[in-house]
């Protein structure tokens, strides 16, 4: 039974739509800027690349894909903020306090793993099959599949470069401990590489130069888990000695 301070349904479900309005809001304004900037960042996604269109339709959806993408990373910051005013009353003081503290490090691992996939990645990736395909074959690249390539090489790693972060998380409330990521550690590395052969193009290059960094990352997160749980125990310690 609700008492007379605590929010309602409906104020949850209002609050809910202010912010998904809100987020909407924001990302139709980025969108509308780099759709209408066109010609600054043309180059910087091509990377000088000849590409093909093979229909009228296809500058479109090439120009759309691109802006859409654009326009979601330059308002993730935005988004995430009106997510968290949303979420933040249902959260606990310690997930409360992890999210306030660690949110800037969420986004730079974030920002970094989608440089290391532009910078990196992508062009590798791309000089390796074009040259491949070459051997036998006259190599032209159509817009649309260079967009979702260019996608494909850069978002998914993004996300992976959260690790050490999820893993502090769940650490944080005590659903992770570093014995248990030293124990799965070999199955981890399976994983790891099953799935940047999966957000990869079917090349071992490409798979390794991400596998790799992937590793390094999960030896982070049992650093950064351990340090917490060290952190922890001084603290119980001292408590405990008042």
């Amino acid at each position: 039974m609700t008492t007379e301070n605590e929010p309602s349904l409906v104020d949850h479900l209002t609050d809910l739509r202010k912010q998904l309005m809100k987020s909407v809001f924001v990302f139709v304004i980025f969108f509308i800027l780099v759709f209408s900037t066109i010609n600054l960042w043309f180059p910087f996604m091509t990377r000088g690349h000849r590409l093909v269109v093979l229909s009228p339709l296809e500058v479109v959806s090439f120009y759309m894909s691109i802006s859409l993408a654009l326009a979601f990373g330059l308002a993730l910051p935005f988004l995430c903020h009106f997510l968290w005013q949303f979420v933040k009353p249902g959260l606990t003081e310690k997930e409360s306090r992890f999210f306030s503290l660690y949110s800037p490090i969420m986004f730079l691992l974030f920002g970094i793993g989608l440089a290391f996939g532009y910078f990196i990645v992508n062009p590798l990736s791309y000089r390796f099959l074009t040259s491949l395909g070459a051997i036998h074959f006259d190599v032209m690249i159509s817009a649309e599949e260079y967009a979702r390539f260019l996608l494909f090489t850069t978002l998914p790693i993004g996300l992976l470069f959260e690790l050490p972060m999820v893993a502090l998380f769940l650490a944080s409330i005590g659903l992770l401990t570093v014995e248990t990521l030293k124990k799965v550690r070999k199955w981890s590395y399976v994983a790891l590489a099953i799935i940047s052969g999966l957000i990869t193009p079917p090349d071992f290059i490409s798979q390794l130069i991400v596998l790799v960094p992937m590793i390094l990352l999960y030896e982070l997160s049992i650093r950064v888990v351990a340090y917490t749980e060290k952190r922890a125990q001084i603290r119980e310690m001292e408590e405990t000695s008042l």
